[in-house]
């Protein structure tokens, strides 16, 4: 992929928006490079990403570095209005992380051997071209990208979990990343299984987490002497459905019935695998990962389930952490009976909404998606309701697409938005009634940022 990148770049191929910063720049080796980066493949996608490298870029070199603002940046990249309020909306923030970023996978892959390195320090929007040799000695501390506002002032948000279980690399889709790490995937998955019984087999003498709302949800789900599932979405059969144009529900999903679906332009090969294999989004290694190690802390009976092996009485007695929306997962249409939210798939898989049973004043009927921009708002729920049975319980985290679902593990684990939702729920004996909740995150490239909760309910 490189090498073709690179070619096109010999050949004279403009990357985007370099015919209109590039004036006066031509020949500057610092501009060539940044042209470079923004003809290569971890910028070829995000066509934006790719305008607000160049324009920082030329601003520099053209001498006004000093002039590069974040509402500058809004107006000029991001075709904002000249009035609107950077304290408002916050999509330069947003990209800026995403741009550090990638200028940091460019130049430790493609762009590796390159003499001279673009980084963008933390604090500002200007620039910095670094030799190798300087890029080595000085290390910019890894954290949230303040932009030009103070902490203060950007809207409350949940943590990032870059270094904990979310940040998967680049921004990935799973309809087409799953082509690419079948094989991976299902190497990945079985090792988790091994993990995750080894280290609750031979438990570490680690501290347990500090006391607090939450608390009471993992107790909840995996103290006692009931088995307790994790149970990660199905890669596989998502784009059997999305190809087939076609949901699939729960009871036909337990008959296997989804391997008659009709796959047109699919080759034989392609469309065995899909619909043998154990296929596992990387995002749901990540989220299992962190949660095992949570559960593995307070019980010995906890076992990570492929959906296709999970069975309905798997779930009578049992607690579950459920992984995925319906179209994912379909156990996580077990909840819909007893949820105020459900997500609700549109003919032919053609996208999803979430929708509100019984709304409450201020609230919405339904809430949609448009999962097909690379931008976009998006909405997720969590759900803790009682198992088949009752006497156990059932934890559902499923978005309306990849991002929700992050926004979901991200809010559950580091759950200080949701604190006030979680101490209604306790009753005062520690016990947690049920309750849901329903989130809007910003979706940038596949990966969600500034989540907020909009509605809940505890019963």
């Amino acid at each position: 992929m490189m090498d073709s990148h690179y070619a096109g770049q010999a050949r004279g191929a403009m990357p985007p928006a370099e015919s209109e910063f590039s004036a006066g720049l031509r020949g500057d080796p610092n501009w060539e490079l940044a042209t470079r980066v923004a003809s290569g493949p971890h910028f070829s996608r995000s066509p934006l990403l790719s305008r607000f490298l160049l324009f920082i870029v030329a601003e520099t070199l053209l001498g006004r570095g000093s002039q590069i603002t974040e509402h500058q940046i809004g107006v000029r990249v991001f075709d904002r209005p000249l009035d609107y309020r950077t304290i408002e909306d916050n999509i330069v923030r947003n990209y800026a992380r995403q741009l550090r970023k990638r200028l940091a996978e460019h130049f430790a892959a493609e762009g590796k051997d390159e003499p001279v390195r673009i980084e963008v320090p933390l604090g500002c929007y200007v620039p910095a071209f670094r030799s190798v040799a300087e890029a080595g000695s000085s290390k910019d501390a890894e954290s949230e990208d303040l932009g030009s506002e103070k902490a203060s002032q950007r809207p409350t948000s949940t943590p990032s979990l870059q270094d904990e279980i979310l940040d998967s690399g680049r921004g990935r889709r799973v309809k087409a990343r799953l082509w690419l790490i079948g094989a991976a995937a299902v190497a990945l998955y079985s090792g988790l299984l091994i993990g995750v019984t080894r280290y609750a087999t031979h438990r570490a003498a680690a501290p347990h987490p500090a006391q607090g709302p939450a608390n009471a949800l993992w107790a909840a789900l995996f103290t006692g002497p009931a088995n307790s599932f994790i149970v990660p979405s199905d890669g596989g059969f998502n784009l059997l459905e999305d190809l087939a144009h076609q949901p699939v529900p729960l009871a036909d999903y337990i008959a296997g019935s989804y391997h008659q679906l009709s796959l047109a332009g699919v080759d034989p090969h392609s469309a065995e695998d899909l619909r043998a294999q154990q296929l596992v989004p990387f995002l749901d290694l990540q989220i299992v990962s962190a949660i095992s190690r949570l559960a593995a802390e307070r019980s010995q009976r906890v076992m990570v389930r492929f959906p296709r092996d999970l069975r309905l009485e798997d779930l009578k007695n049992a607690n579950a952490v459920i992984l995925g929306s319906p179209g994912s997962n379909p156990w996580a249409s077990l909840a819909d009976e007893k949820a105020n939210f459900r997500i609700v798939f549109r003919p032919g898989m053609n996208g999803a909404e979430i929708v509100n049973v019984n709304p409450r004043p201020g609230e919405q009927a339904s809430y949609v998606s448009h999962w097909n921009e690379p931008t976009h708002e998006t909405y997720a729920l969590i759900a803790f309701l009682p198992n088949l049975n009752g006497n156990g319980h059932m934890l559902v985290l499923e978005g309306l697409d990849q991002a929700g679902t992050q926004a979901a593990a991200e809010m559950l684990l580091y759950p200080s938005q949701i604190d006030p939702i979680l101490k209604e729920a306790t009753r005062a004996d520690g016990s947690l009634r049920p309750f849901e909740v329903l989130l809007r995150s910003n979706s940038i490239d596949a990966n969600s940022t500034d989540t907020q909760v909009i509605a809940s309910r505890v019963y």
